[in-house]
């Protein structure tokens, strides 16, 4: 049985969010602090309740440590290369000792193998001393139900069992340990040479084998290989290698191998305004990522991570019985209903801290056009469309030909007032644009009289209704004059050609209006929430890929450094900046910033022209 338990009472001080390196097998993933602290885990899935959820609290809602006794300077720490394997290090009086954190991937599994990538349910640590001697001590405190739940602990069998109402999960290794109520603790001492294995792992999964300490060794090895041979597949050798690595093994890690979908995140309410209310949950797939995604899978030569990924979007969409609503669970499940949990004071007091996320009740008409671009960049790419999936996208199509001219929460999924917006329109006119383009230029059956019609007259109600005469800009919405970084998007769309005085004059008007620091603010406009954000490195990133197609390539580059300068030392970024308080801000490690970072990166290969394979010419 599991007792009910509350923090104690207290000012709230969380690590900065730099602080945290993320490991992870493809099912789920741990955040592990410098310290050594593995703060939040959910098991066995993404957005399964964490059993450790300290990053959103006190070290009371659940955490598992690892220390060195009178510990000297800070540790430092880094992936071993090609990998989402973490190696910390730390310094005692007498003594050198390292950490290897990982989530072991499928010990036998090819990455040619189309499987998909099997979980051990797993999270394993080995300590070695490599010079001197250390004194360590463990610390093991589960909290289930996202730090709720008190687990009951005892041994089994000689292992650590702790036991709840709905998980149960067990600790095996190689030191003696010590039960106080709900936490477990073990101290040790190293010697150059000597090392010790710890071994967290799910009990009672079905065909799932027991993990033992003598086994993590191996394990480090055949995931080493794995992560490598998956990222030798990566066909970029341009100037930010490094980074872009970085950035395709982070997407690896937030995807759920048995679907192929992929997480925004795999945290909750980290704030976007640190001790204010925009705190959500990002541990599901968004369809709006779609297209960016699949764009950048496939730019660098991972068609079958874009294949799982089109796959995983074609069947959460069959699932809803064809309509679509903005996001879905990893498995493609539509039930994301909010809540607060009010046991939990919050990062940085950062409150509520939500579950679920209502945007999935939205009304967001850009989606559709997303949507559809991603089934057109699959099939440029060489991807059959079988004809179950096209008559899909015709019902997609109709959708959008009974709804563009309604309005909508938009792309930033605002939880004020619905509104007109230029950016949903734009991506209508994308949805039968892409229809158009399938039917002529792909054989596809489809009414294109009809659409050619429709898609002119969106076209010619944004030009008309969407354009600030006074200021020679694109308006955020029909009903806001003001600006919106969501309008980089038109000419990579291919609605405009970024040469068009209205968009050189968005963009002009952008750079001055919504810059802070060298990065790019949402918009100003009221959005229905009180206080401000960062800024949001991913339109930052959409201006990089704006400036190259103006020829501005070395104010681009500038753009570009700055987001990468604010990575954190592992190459980790949130969704945010906040350059008042020079910290990252917002669910963290952020798939979409990763994917911006990518797309820029490549923005610089094609020098300013549409990349061959994903977004499409200035429509004539």
């Amino acid at each position: 049985m599991s007792r009910s338990i509350r923090p104690a009472e207290g000012e709230r001080i969380s690590k900065p969010i730099e602080d945290y390196a993320l490991v992870g097998d493809t099912h789920t993933a741990a955040l592990v602090a410098r310290d050594g602290s593995i703060d939040w885990l959910c098991l066995p899935r993404f957005d399964s309740p964490a059993i450790f959820a300290a990053l959103l609290d006190t070290e009371d809602a659940g955490h598992w440590s690892i220390t060195v006794a009178d510990q000297v300077g800070e540790p430092t720490r880094s992936y071993i290369d090609s990998t989402l394997i973490l190696v910390t290090t730390f310094r005692g009086p007498s003594g050198t000792a390292t950490v290897t954190d990982l989530m072991p991937l499928e010990r036998t599994l090819d990455v040619d193998d189309p499987t998909p990538i099997r979980s051990d349910n797993a999270l394993l640590r080995l300590v070695r001393c490599t010079e001197g001697t250390v004194d360590l001590e463990m610390k093991f405190s589960p909290r289930f139900g996202y730090g709720h739940d008190e687990p009951t602990l005892d041994y089994r069998d000689g292992d650590l069992w702790a036991e709840g109402e709905s998980l149960s999960v067990s600790l095996r290794c190689e030191i003696d340990l010590e039960i106080d109520g709900g936490t477990a603790r073990g101290a040790f001492t190293l010697s150059a040479g000597e090392s010790r294995a710890f071994v967290l792992q799910v009990n009672g999964v079905e065909g799932i084998g027991r993990l033992l300490p003598e086994d993590v060794e191996e394990a480090i090895t055949t995931s080493t290989r794995f992560w490598r041979t998956w990222l030798g597949r990566c066909t970029y050798g341009g100037m930010w290698a490094a980074e872009v690595r970085t950035s395709l093994l982070t997407l690896k890690g937030l995807t759920y191998s048995p679907t192929g979908g992929i997480v925004a995140a795999p945290t909750t309410s980290l704030p976007e305004d640190l001790r204010g209310v925009r705190n959500w949950d990002y541990r599901y797939c968004w369809l709006r990522d779609a297209t960016f995604t699949l764009d950048v899978l496939l730019e660098y030569g991972f068609t079958g991570e874009a294949v799982e990924w089109r796959n995983w979007l074609l069947g959460a969409i069959r699932e809803n019985g064809g309509d679509l609503q903005p996001l879905f669970d990893v498995q493609g499940g539509t039930l994301l209903q909010e809540r607060e949990i009010d046991w939990l004071k919050g990062y940085e007091n950062s409150k509520p801290v939500r579950i679920g996320n209502a945007a999935s009740e939205q009304f967001q008409l850009d989606i559709y056009g997303e949507l559809l671009d991603a089934m057109h960049s699959a099939r440029r790419a060489g991807l059959l469309t079988a004809p179950d999936e096209w008559e899909l996208e015709k019902r997609l199509i109709g959708l959008v030909l009974e709804r563009w001219m309604e309005p909508d929460a938009g792309i930033w999924e605002v939880r004020g007032p619905q509104h007109n917006f230029v950016h949903s329109k734009v991506m209508a006119w994308v949805a039968l644009d892409r229809g158009i383009k399938a039917v002529e230029g792909f054989g596809l059956p489809g009414d294109t009289k009809r659409w050619h019609d429709a898609r002119t007259e969106i076209r010619n109600d944004i030009l008309a209704n969407g354009v600030d005469e006074a200021r020679g800009t694109f308006k955020r919405s029909y009903e806001d004059p003001g600006l919106d970084a969501a309008l980089l998007m038109l000419p990579m769309v291919g609605f405009v050609d970024a040469s068009d005085d209205n968009m050189r004059n968005t963009i002009d008007a952008i750079e001055a209006d919504l810059v802070r620091d060298g990065f790019v603010m949402r918009y100003l406009s009221p959005d229905g929430l009180p206080g401000d954000e960062g800024t949001f490195l991913l339109c930052t990133c959409w201006l990089v890929d704006n400036l190259v197609m103006v020829g501005r390539e070395d104010d681009a580059r500038a753009y570009l450094d700055r987001v990468l300068g604010v990575s954190n030392d592992l190459g980790l970024l949130a969704e945010m900046y906040d350059v008042r308080a020079g910290r990252l801000v917002g669910n963290f490690p952020q798939a979409f910033s990763h994917i911006a970072v990518a797309a820029a990166a490549m923005a610089f290969e094609s020098r300013g022209q549409t990349p061959t394979i994903h977004r499409e010419s200035q429509w004539k």
